[in-house]
């Protein structure tokens, strides 16, 4: 393994909350609630649960391999190992476009991690008590439709996420974590226990964890797969730089288990949390992306209590956002601080304000440039679907053919600490297994 060139974890803990804060995202909240509420609820949960197991966890795994052996940012750690096992230079491709998945996702993320900032300060204000789902769902579109609040928001989002970064590994990502995880897992178990209160909470159970079968579809299978696969940051760079600052002493499988188990509690703690208060209002839990913003805020501003846990609520989904966001900010910083003179101050200016940059077209698509530019997609739409669609799949197969067919199987296996059967299995599953799942989504995506 090459020697260690740059910063490194302090501790195996820290570095499990930020593979886990990374992971934890609106992924794990937002888009994993309506999903489920989507998907007929408990056959989509369990089948997740499969695939996070199957692919996500040997996937995960390999970036991290990669990042270690590398300690480098993406695009030269893929280069640097593949020419060291006789590998085409072209592997470095796989690196950059990690680094660009999180450098596009980073820009609209931000305007999505704007409005959980708007709609935090908004429950401070009582902005929800009393409304109807006119009233609530006008604060949506009102906000949507002025560039102005959106560019605020953006811009406040985008400042907290490059202040963290630019303090570095130890006291910028570290600290950030330490204190944003804790907090994040204290505010979902508050709300989960106002949850059991409502007298929904055994319907919300029974809608997760009491499977229909016949709800199970192959675009539910495959959907499970795709939630599996984007919630835990794999295909962006972020677990390939972050595998960078490991040390040689911490072990990779039993890491991924753990980051897994946390990023997949928080995600059912989630739901266990927003459906027995939609089952208590009468809403209902297939409402799509609309469920956190719109759905919830009316059920906060019409409950006893709502203003606070409407607080509550919004502060835990910016600290969910606030964790990744600067998961995805940090392979573009690493990878300027390496190939430029610049220092790590300068370089996370640098990519926040490119990205923050281009988060102002993302913006703009929802008032005043909502017009189509390529594939009948606006800016907003053609960011999110190039990157989950295209390049995330693209850069997570990329990293488990790399690791299963290309590293040497001894060397891996003895870096993994398998052996005998266990060393089999890894080996059956990331050659073949977890890269036709990968593929599977890939192909499902293109063609829905």
């Amino acid at each position: 393994m090459s020697k260690l060139v740059h910063a490194q974890w302090s501790s195996k803990m820290t570095f499990v909350l930020a593979a886990a804060g990374s992971a934890v995202g609106l992924g794990n909240i937002w888009r994993f609630s309506y999903m489920v509420g989507d998907n007929g609820g408990a056959a989509f949960v369990l089948v997740y649960l499969a695939c996070v197991a199957v692919v996500g966890l040997p996937v995960l795994v390999a970036e991290w391999l990669i990042g270690r052996r590398g300690q480098k940012n993406p695009i030269n750690a893929m280069a640097e190992l593949a020419g060291k096992n006789s590998q085409p230079k072209a592997w470095a491709l796989v690196g950059a476009s990690g680094v660009l998945a999180a450098f596009l996702i980073l820009s609209f993320y931000s305007v999505i991690g704007g409005w959980s900032l708007s709609y935090t300060l908004g429950s401070v204000t009582g902005a929800f008590t009393g409304q109807d789902a006119d009233g609530v769902g006008a604060i949506f579109t009102g906000l949507l439709g002025s560039p102005g609040l959106l560019l605020l928001w953006h811009t406040a989002f985008m400042a907290l996420v490059v202040w963290i970064v630019a303090r570095g590994v130890t006291k910028g990502l570290e600290g950030a974590v330490r204190t944003m995880m804790p907090a994040l897992v204290v505010l979902m178990l508050i709300l989960v226990g106002y949850g059991m209160t409502t007298g929904h909470f055994g319907e919300a159970l029974a809608f997760m964890f009491r499977p229909d079968w016949s709800a199970l579809s192959g675009d539910v299978v495959l959907a499970a797969m795709g939630q599996a696969f984007f919630t835990l940051s794999l295909g962006m760079g972020i677990m390939m730089a972050y595998g960078s600052y490991l040390g040689e002493d911490v072990n990779l499988l039993g890491t991924a288990r753990t980051v897994i188990i946390l990023d997949t509690g928080i995600a059912l703690l989630a739901g266990l949390a927003i459906f027995p208060i939609v089952f208590a209002n009468g809403l209902s839990a297939g409402e799509g992306p609309g469920l956190i913003f719109v759905t919830l805020p009316l059920a906060f501003g019409n409950m006893t209590g709502g203003m606070l846990l409407g607080l509550m609520f919004f502060l835990l989904l910016t600290f969910a956002a606030l964790t990744s966001a600067i998961s995805l900010l940090e392979p573009v910083v690493e990878f300027v601080e390496e190939r430029t003179p610049l220092s790590r101050v300068v370089a996370t200016l640098a990519g926040g304000v490119a990205v923050w940059l281009l988060g102002i077209a993302a913006l703009m698509s929802f008032n005043v440039w909502p017009e189509p530019v390529m594939m009948g997609l606006n800016v907003f739409d053609l960011l999110d679907t190039f990157t989950s669609k295209i390049l995330l799949p693209l850069t997570g197969l990329g990293a488990i053919i790399f690791v299963g067919w290309c590293l040497e199987r001894r060397s891996v296996a003895a870096e993994l600490n398998l052996a005998g059967g266990t060393e089999q299995l890894w080996h059956v599953v990331a050659r073949y297994v977890a890269p036709l799942g990968v593929i599977a989504v890939f192909v499902h995506s293109l063609l829905g």
